[in-house]
């Protein structure tokens, strides 16, 4: 089963994206110490001042809490400590503008804590980046709409492995695996909903690494045995069971999604886990069992992004000054993977793509990945009271 790869607690993003958290390795010991608690939050901040700086915020409590430091008029986000335990220091670093700033404290099992609010002049008249936060009422209408993409997705992958079964036992090679290609991007379109999907993805769409029989494994099923088997010539009446258990895999799928849910902390996470899987995985050719259809796979690698991204773009368009970048590189990534595709409908392998443009394709897919890592934390729900 491949890897899905996770976003640390803190994201750090460059002063062009929208999003604040920097826990910096060390503070020093003239810097203020920001008290916080179940009773108090914020106090000293004696001596407001502008421009970079770094707080040391010291929970004096018997509870963990998170720690945000805000614009107190608008509820936008400068900095943030999440997890921070009794008795813990841990330092903040932010660089701010004119304006009015104050902590806010979400202890554990109690309300939020807005301390005193400092008004800083003097400085830049902007602060660093800075984002609105996200509410989990924020989400519900994305987490539906993202819902339903994925019900209406696996109902188009019941009929395609359905399709696939009947090729695979009607002794056709070629439509079997013109039929694998279909059902398998269908599969692959649906990115942001694995973690929903739970041990099914590894039935439907894991790989043969660290079994202990590689490909001969009989744990190793789905997608990739039968792309392991049609294009290495395996018998296909021996290929029967292994499409009927795809077949019933994605059926059981289809029926245990009903009764589960998207997490909200998974959509923006995966807009960028998506496309950093497309360059670990299929740019690698590390998922490749024979069909040599790697950038098909990246190509609808993009589609579950943008799937993703559509949903998530009410709350992005206000909080994300990089988003209309966003859909640029998605354009060209797109367009570069679409050059891949030959005029009978197949997919020019990966080994085969000269190498400067897939040295191209490397850098657009590494853009894309860079421009969507702050979205995992910008879509992050955060508390607020």
């Amino acid at each position: 089963m491949r890897t899905r790869w996770s976003v640390a607690a803190v994201v750090v993003v460059a002063a062009a994206a929208a999003v604040v958290a920097f826990w910096p390795d060390s503070a020093a010991a003239g810097d203020p110490e920001i008290a916080v608690s179940r009773s108090s939050c914020g106090t000293g901040w004696s001596d407001p001042k502008p421009g970079p700086q770094t707080f040391r915020v010291h929970n004096t409590g018997s509870v963990t809490a998170e720690v945000d430091l805000i614009d107190p008029a608008t509820g936008v986000i400068y900095g943030e400590v999440e997890g921070l335990g009794p008795a813990t220091t841990r330092p903040l670093q932010v660089n701010l503008g004119n304006g009015s700033y104050a902590f806010r404290c979400l202890p554990e099992d109690a309300g939020a804590i807005v301390g005193p609010a400092v008004r800083i002049s003097g400085g830049a008249e902007r602060s660093g980046p800075g984002v609105a936060p996200v509410t989990h009422n924020d989400l519900l209408g994305p987490l539906k709409a993202y819902q339903q993409h994925v019900t209406t997705g696996l109902g188009e992958l019941v009929a395609n492995t359905g399709a696939l079964k009947n090729a695979v036992h009607g002794g056709d090679r070629a439509a079997s695996e013109a039929a694998w290609l279909t059902a398998h991007l269908t599969y692959e379109r649906l990115g942001a909903a694995y973690d929903a999907f739970g041990d099914s993805d590894g039935a439907l769409n894991g790989t043969a690494d660290g079994l202990p029989d590689g490909t001969a494994d009989a744990g190793f099923t789905g997608f990739h045995r039968l792309e392991q088997g049609l294009w290495h010539g395996e018998d296909l009446g021996a290929l029967g069971p292994v499409a009927d258990q795809l077949d019933t895999d994605a059926h059981a799928l289809q029926t245990s999604f009903g009764d589960s849910q998207v997490d909200g902390n998974d959509l923006g996470l995966r807009a960028h886990e998506i496309v950093e899987n497309t360059l670990q995985f299929e740019l690698t050719g590390r998922t490749d069992y024979g069909s040599g259809t790697n950038l098909a796979t990246a190509r609808a690698n993009l589609d579950g992004t943008r799937a993703v991204l559509d949903v998530l773009r009410p709350l992005l368009t206000p909080r994300y000054p990089d988003l209309s970048k966003v859909d640029s590189w998605l354009t060209r990534t797109q367009s570069a993977l679409d050059a891949a595709r030959r005029p009978d409908g197949s997919w020019t392998p990966l080994a085969q793509l000269p190498q400067k443009e897939r040295q191209k394709l490397n850098a657009d897919v590494s853009e894309l990945t860079e421009l969507l890592a702050p979205i995992a934390a910008i879509a992050e729900p955060r508390r607020v009271s």
